[in-house]
């Protein structure tokens, strides 16, 4: 039997020593990760399903505490302390920011806080339909609480900051307010969402060859053909012809005759309108005033402001409206009230 040397006997039991402590270290960080991930559930799980939703507003310089303690008073979170220590440990408070934020009771307590520290903010969904005036806008704006009211949204759309910078040549921002389908946070500034509006208008207005390199008093008159093409328009393979009608009735001085700015006077549409109505003194009323109305009269969707730069031009200097929704295009005024008697007198007799 050869013997073991001393030296041997101590490399053997160092060797053990050595596994058994790596083992034990091992073990110990194991119990340790499973401790955490038990707490971790224990106190900062789901409360519930994600049925019941909270909407967490935090405002400007709201301490981190009174965050917590808004989520833990509405059942958002399990435990208060654990969420404190969450935000301690991660060092997190300077990060929390304000906004109005959607929670519901299946978001464990590390997802809200990433939501608020990266600030996921709640999205407010708002169409503008086209042809709607600003008018229009600050109202639908203001239902869907994104302006305490009509007038302060028309005040923020007269910011001379905004068209000075956008180069708008008039005093409100009529005309270049895109209609499309926005999101936006709750309280964003109006500013800021009337600037989202006017940039997605040039982005579409550059898709535009015709639209190109056009000075801003140049720009400013093809947006107000569109805009009263929009208003005046019901289908849209109709509205090119009526851009050329207006632009030939401009070249031969005549009143543009257009309802479309005499309905831009009243706070709502008229059904129809009388005589009374043609004779209301206004530079936006064009049966008594000739050129282009002084701005536009709403804000166009792209068809129009393609029909603007891309009009078709002919001979005609008149249309009218058709029960069906068309219009009839006349060359002459005698054919054009000739075409008034067959589809409109009728109606009224």
């Amino acid at each position: 039997m050869a013997s073991i040397s001393i030296k041997n006997v101590n490399k053997l039991l160092g060797s053990k020593i050595f596994r058994y402590s790596l083992v034990s270290i091992v073990v110990l960080i194991l119990g340790i990760i499973s401790s955490i991930a038990i707490i971790d559930e224990m106190k900062g799980g789901a409360v519930g399903d994600g049925h019941t939703k909270y909407e967490l507003i935090i405002e400007p310089g709201m301490p981190s505490s009174r965050v917590v303690r808004d989520l833990s008073r509405n059942g958002m979170i399990k435990s208060t302390a654990y969420f404190n220590y969450l935000i301690k440990f991660t060092r997190s408070a300077p990060k929390i920011k304000m906004g109005v934020y959607e929670v519901n009771d299946g978001m464990s307590a590390r997802k809200i806080l990433n939501v608020i520290i990266e600030g996921k903010v709640k999205l407010v969904h708002f169409t503008i339909p086209e042809g709607f005036n600003n008018r229009q806008i600050g109202d639908l704006l203001t239902a869907r609480k994104l302006a305490k009211s009509r007038q302060e949204f028309i005040l923020a759309a007269q910011d001379k900051k905004i068209i000075e910078k956008y180069k708008i040549p008039a005093n409100d921002t009529e005309g270049y307010l895109f209609p499309e389908t926005y999101s936006v946070p709750i309280n964003y500034p109006l500013e800021k969402t009337i600037e989202m509006m006017i940039k997605r208008f040039f982005v579409k207005i550059n898709s535009i060859p015709n639209a190109k390199n056009l000075s801003p008093k140049d720009l400013h008159q093809k947006v107000i053909l569109a805009s009263i093409v929009e208003r005046e328009a019901v289908k849209a393979e109709e509205r090119p012809m009526m851009a050329g009608v207006f632009e030939t009735r401009i070249e031969k001085n005549m009143p543009l005759e257009s309802c479309a700015t005499v309905q831009y006077l009243f706070d709502k549409p008229k059904k129809r309108l009388f005589n009374r109505d043609l004779e209301i003194q206004s530079p936006y009323n064009t049966y008594i005033n000739s050129g282009w109305p002084p701005g536009p009269i709403s804000n166009p969707g792209f068809p129009a402001l393609d029909a603007a730069f891309n009009p078709k031009k002919s001979d005609k200097l008149f249309f009218l409206l058709k029960p069906d929704g068309s219009h009839y295009f006349s060359s002459t005024y005698k054919e054009h009230n000739e075409a008034k008697k067959k589809y409109i007198d009728v109606l009224y007799k």
